[in-house]
């Protein structure tokens, strides 16, 4: 009996294991071309259909309008997140994750709302955009990370995105290659967010788990074929 209630526990853990690993490797289409049911704006119920449309089956930031971020209406501690973006002329955006709605929104200055708060993987014209540091170029970890041996498609034309966060190690993939990596809380990291602009808000990158927000800054960029999934 003994031996026949040892098989069993063994039989249920790998089924536990199974389990939880085709759960990890379900992937969610958060924006599939058409449907934006599962995003929403910042501190809104609803998505901005005014500050985003859906434009030949990509979601396309509006000018001239106020701008409003895009929030997954789940929320993220350890994911996969892969989408295609491109922007225009001295086009600006960026993603963000572990995002709390906590600060009022800033729809006149181009910033999000939490901008100050969290870790972004930048969206940018390299080329034409008037901030030239390559901290804060496409691919980057917003003012902290340069990215590295990265290949950025032409103004018009779509790069592959790919953010991994999982137990606090992050990468930034472009274009199939990697071009950021680093490890949150690591000393390595905290040094240089001591030398940046964030250094005097105790609050950044205190969150550990929340929604996944992408930026409008007032120029047209566009996204397509966003998916996640959970580690």
């Amino acid at each position: 009996m003994k031996r026949i209630s040892f098989y069993l526990l063994v039989l249920l853990s790998i089924w536990s294991w199974q389990a939880s690993a085709q759960k990890s490797e379900k992937w969610v289409t958060l924006f599939d071309g058409k449907s934006t049911d599962q995003l929403r704006g910042y501190k809104l119920k609803g998505f901005p259909d005014q500050a985003w449309k859906v434009e030949e089956g990509a979601l396309v930031t509006q000018t001239g309008v106020p701008n409003i971020d895009l929030v997954t209406k789940d929320t993220y501690k350890d994911f996969e997140l892969m989408f295609d973006w491109k922007v225009s002329k001295a086009g600006n955006g960026g993603v963000f994750f572990h995002m709390q709605e906590v600060a009022d929104m800033q729809s006149g200055n181009g910033n999000s709302a939490n901008w100050l708060d969290n870790f972004e993987m930048q969206i940018l014209d390299d080329i034409d955009f008037n901030d030239k540091e390559p901290k804060r170029s496409a691919g980057s970890l917003y003012d902290l990370i340069t990215p590295q041996n990265k290949k950025l498609k032409p103004v018009g034309e779509y790069n592959q995105a790919r953010l991994v966060v999982n137990k606090g190690h992050v990468e930034h993939w472009l274009n199939g290659v990697k071009v950021v990596e680093y490890q949150i809380g690591s000393d390595a990291l905290n040094q240089l967010i001591s030398n940046s602009k964030f250094k005097e808000n105790p609050e950044f990158a205190r969150s550990t788990e929340g929604h996944i927000m992408f930026q409008h800054h007032g120029q047209k960029i566009w996204l397509r074929n966003i998916k996640v999934r959970k580690l």
